[in-house]
């Protein structure tokens, strides 16, 4: 048996974002690791914190043929979306009237295009998403009924847009805690039957959407075959496991809390 060749900490950095093997100075680390580190916590800051632009989202998601509603959450700043999370798991009541008020929906999902944590992530990447998403969800004969743009949104609050517009499964694309190699990165979150009260349990969750991560094709076929699965036994969250052979890859989870 050939003995493996050494790996060199130059190959370990190529396998990982992470922070690995940085070297110090003495009992610091390196000027340029201190800088690295330093920019890339700015970024998740940033990205916490960027404006959500609700009107240039609808005007991309109109371009594609969908006809998109607008809601907000109770959260009506981004101090209180981020120091009151329940805030952003409910609608406000004039978003609430205004869903109350449509036409029941007669397809089989709702989608649901929320903040969350990284409105950058939302920016980047729902658009695209969609693009590679939808001719999938066709391919199942799964109709969309539904396309909702949420301002301060939890994860949670889909679950009461959901059970508003009458859908049978729930899809929110929403941007997820940043870190320091992913300020950037878009979750998708799954549930059957939504309404209030639904937990986490009760979810699957696609993560890791981002330019290091999940490509737009692979997320995609992960989130139809969930929201194929799911409308074919009527369950979601930690009753339904993938089965579609790519359990394995890194991106699929059942459940994941982000709200």
């Amino acid at each position: 048996m050939m003995t493996p060749a050494p790996r060199s900490v130059t190959d370990l950095r190529n396998l990982t974002p992470a922070r690995v093997a940085l070297g110090r100075t003495g009992a610091s680390l390196t000027t340029k690791a201190l800088l690295d580190f330093t920019l890339d916590h700015a970024r998740a800051r940033d990205a916490v914190h960027a404006a959500f632009d609700p009107p240039g989202l609808i005007a991309a998601l109109g371009a594609l043929g969908f006809d998109v509603c607008a809601v907000s959450s109770r959260a009506t700043n981004r101090q209180d979306y981020l120091r009151r999370p329940d805030l952003g798991r409910r609608l406000d009541p004039a978003s609430a009237t205004i869903l109350k008020a449509q036409k029941r929906t007669s397809g089989d999902i709702a989608i649901v295009i929320g903040d969350g944590l990284s409105p950058t992530a939302v920016h980047a990447h729902a658009v695209a998403l969609l693009r590679r998403l939808v001719p999938r969800l066709a391919a199942e004969r799964i109709e969309i009924g539904a396309i909702v743009v949420a301002s301060g949104a939890r994860v949670a609050l889909a679950d009461e847009i959901g059970a508003l517009v009458g859908a049978r499964l729930v899809v929110v694309l929403i941007g997820e805690r940043p870190g320091l190699s992913a300020p950037d990165s878009l979750g998708a979150y799954l549930t059957f039957a939504p309404r209030l009260g639904r937990t986490d349990a009760e979810r699957n969750c696609v993560s890791n959407i981002h330019r290091d991560g999940l490509t737009y094709d692979e997320a995609a076929r992960k989130i139809a075959w969930l929201v194929a699965e799911g409308l074919k036994r009527g369950v979601t969250g930690v009753t339904l496991k993938d089965e579609s052979g790519e359990g394995k890859q890194l991106g699929i989870a059942s459940p994941l809390t982000l709200a």
